[in-house]
């Protein structure tokens, strides 16, 4: 699948009419600083379309971009570790976990983006376990494997296969974009 379009619509924080577009809706989730702006912004091909910053914890809402004015990519806050207030981590575990599990949006797919150096932390197995007692169709990223050496990637991708179970994996990089046709063709079949 070519993505031609892609363009932010809108953030949300709670409730709104976006929620009941008919279109499919893919969710992309993970800890903190684990590259979800830039896994976005890899497979549609632009540099910039998710704002992404430095410090952890920049995506406070829950963003929408349409893709090829036919699906929504939505990009959530990261969870775990962020530099803020525990209200304002707790607000933000509260906006997530009610997105995912209380809106009632069926998915098209749940995309967990997890980083190659850390691996399936226990946030990620905690999110992982979530989704697959809900029955949600996922495939679990494992972003930023340029930062590794092959023979510590290939051990790290045995350990994070075994911990998640019967869950697709996907090597990826953002940054060279490895893993990018494989990860368009899960999404979008």
């Amino acid at each position: 699948m070519e993505i031609k379009t892609a363009e932010f619509i809108k953030g949300i924080i709670g409730t709104n009419e976006i929620l009941e577009d008919e279109r499919p809706q893919v969710a992309f989730v993970g800890r903190s600083n684990v590259g979800k702006s830039s896994v976005i912004n890899s497979l549609v091909n632009r540099k910039n379309l998710v704002k992404s910053g430095a410090k952890p914890g920049k995506t406070r809402q829950i963003n929408f971009f349409l893709i090829n004015k036919k699906i929504y990519f939505v990009d959530l806050p990261g969870y775990g570790f962020i530099k803020t207030s525990l209200k304002q981590k707790e607000k933000i575990r509260r906006m997530i976990l009610w997105y995912l599990f209380r809106s009632e949006i069926k998915f098209k797919k749940v995309v967990l983006i997890i980083d190659a150096r850390i691996g399936l932390s226990e946030f990620d197995k905690e999110m992982l376990d979530l989704l697959n007692k809900n029955k949600y169709p996922v495939v679990v990223v494992v972003n930023k494997i340029d930062k590794l050496k092959k023979n510590k990637l290939i051990g790290q991708l045995k350990i994070i296969r075994k911990k998640a179970g019967d869950n697709e994996i996907i090597p990826y990089s953002a940054k060279t974009k490895e893993g990018r046709h494989k990860l368009l063709d899960k999404i979008f079949s």
